[in-house]
């Protein structure tokens, strides 16, 4: 059966807007990511005067990224696991469950301990006093999960094609 306003099976249609719907839904997850990461959080050190205050913004939008990312990455994961004549599928299901397994891993793993040590230092405020070298070293390995994250989204977005 055609449809008759394209002269084109529906099927094969259908295939043409999922391919749309899963190209655009993967930039949407690796330019949030790397919006927030590399040109937002950056800006609020920048330009905010109080680095406690930066800190505490650029906290909440990572906040919000983790649940954008776990939204995008089981739409994703979804109707990747639907697609079964997709070329790459196996690999982009990889990238996706990657990625998501990064901020699950960041936000559920990493950010309580961060949070726990940004809550017991109070006004004083984690760059300052024993809990510094401790923050750091989180900051540090949450700051390499978000790269391989960013790097595993470089992969996602140009292996849709």
């Amino acid at each position: 059966m055609t449809d008759t306003a394209s002269n084109e099976p529906r099927p094969q249609r259908l295939s043409c807007v999922l391919h749309g719907l899963r190209v655009l839904l993967a930039t949407f997850w690796a330019g949030s990511l790397w919006t927030v990461g590399y040109v937002a959080a950056p800006t609020f050190f920048a330009t905010l005067p109080d680095r406690m205050l930066a800190g505490t913004v650029a906290g909440n939008l990572f906040r919000v990224e983790a649940w954008v990312s776990i939204a995008c990455g089981v739409l994703l994961l979804v109707m990747l696991g639907t697609a079964r004549q997709l070329a790459h599928r196996r690999t982009l299901l990889w990238l996706a469950a990657g990625m998501l397994a990064c901020t699950l891993v960041g936000y559920f793993g990493i950010q309580p301990y961060m949070a726990a040590l940004k809550a017991a230092a109070g006004t004083e405020g984690v760059m300052e006093g024993a809990t510094r070298a401790r923050f750091g070293m989180l900051h540090g390995v949450a700051s390499v999960i978000y790269l391989m994250q960013s790097l595993l989204a470089i992969g996602l977005v140009l292996r849709q094609r």
